[in-house]
C-alpha cells in the first residue's frame, strides 16, 4: 500500500477492549433495575443496527434495550431504567489495548492519524487517557448528533476527520471492527476500509472491505 496520507482508527473493539465482563455488567444492570433479564450482550449488539440515531449515550443504551425487548417479545422493556443502571455499572477506564493495537499505531505514526469513534467525547476521552494515547492522534471525531456529527456509517464523521487532517478519501484508510459502521461508512466515501473483526465472522463479509485482517498485528505489513 502506497501514498497513504492519513490513517483513521475506530476505538472500541478496534484499538481497545473492555476489561469488564460484559455479561456480568449486563446482569448487574438488570438486577439494579429490578427487571427480569430478557437479553444477552449478543442481543444488544444485534439491536444496534435497528435503532434510530440517539442524541446522548443514555438514549443509545435506552434504544438498544427497547429494540432487544421488541425482539424478545417483551412488552414492558423498562429501557430508560435499564440504560441508567447499565451506565452506572460501566467503568470506561477499565480498558486494555487489543492485541496488535500498539504496533498498528506505531506503524501508522508517519501518517496523519485520526480517531473516528461512535462514542461520545466524555466517555471516549476516559478510555484514551487510560490507554495513554490521547495525544497520539492529530484529530479526534466523537459522535455528537446534536452538534451535527451523527454516528458512522454516516459520512460526516469521516469528512470531519479528513478536513481536519487536510487529506482526501483517495489518500486515506480507515481501520475498524464493524462492517455496518466502519466498513460501510468508509466505503461510501471512497476511503479504503481495513476490517479487523472482533466479534463478527470473516466469511463473506457484507459490505466488502478493501482489506480484511485477522489481527491488528498484521497491519504493519499492510502498510
Amino acid at each position: 500500500m502506497t501514498n497513504i496520507d492519513a490513517v483513521l482508527f475506530d476505538l472500541d473493539s478496534t484499538l481497545c477492549v473492555s476489561d469488564q465482563d460484559e455479561e456480568a455488567v449486563l446482569a448487574e444492570a438488570f438486577d439494579r433495575a429490578s427487571v427480569e433479564q430478557y437479553c444477552t450482550v449478543t442481543d444488544i449488539i444485534a439491536a444496534v443496527d435497528d435503532i434510530t440515531t440517539p442524541k446522548t449515550p443514555h438514549e443509545f443504551y435506552e434504544f438498544c434495550f427497547a429494540a432487544a425487548a421488541r425482539e424478545a417479545g417483551v412488552e414492558t422493556p423498562h429501557a430508560s431504567a435499564l440504560a441508567t443502571a447499565y451506565e452506572e455499572c460501566l467503568d470506561h477506564s477499565a480498558v486494555s489495548f487489543r492485541p496488535g493495537a500498539e504496533a498498528a499505531l506505531e506503524a501508522a505514526s508517519d501518517a496523519k492519524l485520526g480517531l473516528v469513534t461512535n462514542g461520545g467525547e466524555a466517555n471516549q476521552t476516559v478510555k484514551l487517557e487510560a490507554l495513554g494515547i490521547t495525544d497520539v492522534f492529530d484529530t479526534h471525531v466523537f459522535v455528537n448528533p446534536s452538534g451535527g456529527v451523527p454516528p458512522k456509517p454516516d459520512p460526516t464523521p469521516f469528512e470531519h476527520a479528513l478536513t481536519e487532517l487536510d487529506a482526501t478519501p483517495a489518500d486515506a484508510i480507515h481501520v475498524g471492527d464493524s462492517l455496518g459502521a466502519d466498513v460501510a461508512g468508509a466505503n461510501a466515501l471512497g476511503i479504503d476500509s481495513v476490517w479487523v473483526p472482533y466479534r463478527e465472522q470473516i466469511t463473506d463479509p457484507i459490505p466488502e472491505p478493501t482489506y480484511t485482517l485477522h489481527s491488528l498485528a498484521e497491519f504493519p505489513s499492510l502498510l
